[in-house]
C-alpha cells in the first residue's frame, strides 16, 4: 500500500507542480481564522484540462488546459482503469493544504514530530482517479521572543524556526517556555470526469 501511495503521490505531485504553468489561472481559495493562542489557515486549488488525445500503448493522455496549452501527461500502472479514459473528458486535480497552530502555555519541555500518510484509488470498473493525503504534527518548545522583530524562535525535534507573529495580542501572550503544536495537512485528489454532451 505504501509503494501504491507513493506513486500515487508522485503523480499527483507531479500534476500538482504543473498545475500553474500547464493548466494555467487555478481555482484557488484560502481562510485564515485567529483566537487567544490559535491560529488556522486552509487554502484549496482546483484545475482542470480536457483530454484531447489518448496513445493506449504508450499509456499517456494529450491534455489541452484552459488557455490552450496542449501537454502530454504520462499515466503509470498504478492508475487503474485507463481505459475508461475518453477524449473529451475532463481531469480535475483539488489540492488542499491546513495549517493549524496552538500554543501550549508552560509546556513539558518534550519536542515530537509524527508524520500520517492516507491514499486510495479509483475501484475497477469506475472512472479513473486517486487521493493521497500527509498529516504532520509537530510540538516545538518556544526557546526565544523578539517583541521589536515580531518573530517567536521554536526549536522542534528537527531544529529551530523563526516564526513571524504580526498580531501584537498573539504575540504578547507567547512566553519562553510554551510550547507551540503545529499540525500540517494536505490532500491531492485527482479524477477523470466524463465529457460533458
Amino acid at each position: 500500500m505504501k509503494r501504491k501511495l507513493l506513486l500515487t503521490m508522485a503523480t499527483t505531485a507531479a500534476l500538482a507542480g504543473l498545475a500553474q504553468p500547464v493548466f494555467a489561472q487555478p481555482e484557488a481559495k484560502g481562510e485564515m481564522m485567529t483566537a487567544p493562542g490559535k491560529a488556522a489557515f486552509s487554502e484549496t486549488t482546483k484545475v482542470a484540462a480536457t483530454v484531447m488525445k489518448i496513445d493506449a500503448a504508450s499509456r499517456t493522455v494529450t491534455l489541452k488546459g484552459p488557455k490552450g496549452r496542449v501537454f502530454d501527461l504520462a499515466v503509470g500502472d498504478e492508475v487503474r482503469n485507463f481505459d475508461q479514459i475518453k477524449v473529451g473528458d475532463k481531469v480535475v486535480a483539488e489540492y488542499k493544504q491546513a495549517l493549524t497552530l496552538e500554543l501550549k502555555k508552560g509546556g513539558n519541555g518534550i519536542t515530537e514530530r509524527t508524520e500520517r500518510e492516507a491514499g486510495d484509488r479509483a475501484a475497477a470498473g469506475a472512472k479513473p482517479g486517486a487521493a493521497a493525503g500527509r498529516q504532520v504534527t509537530v510540538v516545538a518548545n518556544v526557546v526565544a521572543v523578539d517583541m521589536k522583530k515580531q518573530h517567536v524562535t521554536l526549536q522542534g525535534p528537527k531544529g529551530k524556526v523563526n516564526l513571524n507573529v504580526q498580531d501584537p495580542d498573539q504575540l504578547k501572550n507567547i512566553k519562553k517556555g510554551d510550547q507551540v503544536q503545529a499540525v500540517y495537512t494536505e490532500a491531492v485528489a485527482i479524477a477523470v470526469e466524463p465529457a460533458t454532451r
